[in-house]
């Protein structure tokens, strides 16, 4: 099934990703997806919040059932996705911050949440968490995050149409997905590096395991891990977040 071909709607929950693990484990097909008006506990990642006005954004999950445990390529998917769907909206060119992030300046506008259920060593599901500012005005969001939150409103002026966003989101979904699915690794990479807030070349500090560590990004490989040239040799990381930006990055 496409996804996007059923969706379950709710007024409100807790968190849609949860929801939808509820779903999936209890059998819920590949493609349904779980869209909110608002979430009272929205998860990002790390174990922090994501703040969910009701009706100001998108926040929805999609279940997937893909056929292998290597699945480090499917934020990166989403976020190229988001990308896609955004510029037929409404013409901007919004950007991605590895992994997970969706980025407009130096502001968050949404990200992505991957979360993955096992049944032994074999996976289960995928939930794919898409969170989205869409209507917010400056005083929407709390205080502690004005300086570092925007909206789709916040930077067109306009009110963007929200149902037509979600039309345009699930066939380019369906297309990333089916580049996965199809082990074309390349065109999700390639895709997202375009639209990537770095380019290689850009002397930045990662976060891993509560350790730092500082060296040159040299992009994206085909299994979606940052590499990170440092004195000499070229690491991949999966598990990091980039905490400091040596250099300028380049703004949407």
């Amino acid at each position: 099934m496409e996804i996007g071909a059923k969706i379950r709607r709710v007024k409100s929950c807790p968190s849609t990703n949860d929801l939808a693990k509820k779903l999936a484990y209890n059998g819920e097909e590949e493609g349904t997806v779980v869209v909110s008006a608002e979430q009272t506990k929205g998860k990002g990642t790390k174990g922090r919040s994501w703040f969910s006005a009701r009706e100001k954004g998108l926040y929805l999950s999609v279940i997937l059932h893909p056929p292998h445990s290597d699945i480090s390529l499917l934020p990166l998917m989403a976020g190229v996705s988001v990308c896609d769907a955004i510029f037929k909206s409404v013409g901007l060119r919004i950007r991605l911050k590895w992994p997970n992030d969706v980025i407009w300046g130096k502001k968050k506008l949404g990200g992505i949440l991957c979360e993955s259920g096992f049944l032994g060593s074999q996976i289960n599901y995928v939930i794919l968490g898409i969170g989205l500012n869409v209507s917010h005005r400056r005083e929407t969001f709390p205080e502690e995050i004005r300086h570092q939150a925007t909206s789709l409103k916040l930077i067109t002026k306009v009110e963007v149409d929200k149902k037509a966003l979600l039309g345009n989101l699930w066939p380019v979904l369906n297309y990333w997905y089916g580049q996965f699915l199809q082990g074309k690794a390349e065109n999700i990479v390639r895709a997202f590096q375009e639209n990537s807030v770095l380019a290689p070349g850009k002397d930045i500090t990662v976060i891993t395991e509560g350790t730092e560590v500082s060296g040159t990004y040299q992009g994206v490989d085909l299994s979606g891990g940052l590499i990170l040239e440092t004195r000499g040799e070229r690491r991949s990381f999966f598990s990091a977040e980039i905490q400091t930006l040596k250099s300028e990055a380049k703004e949407a």
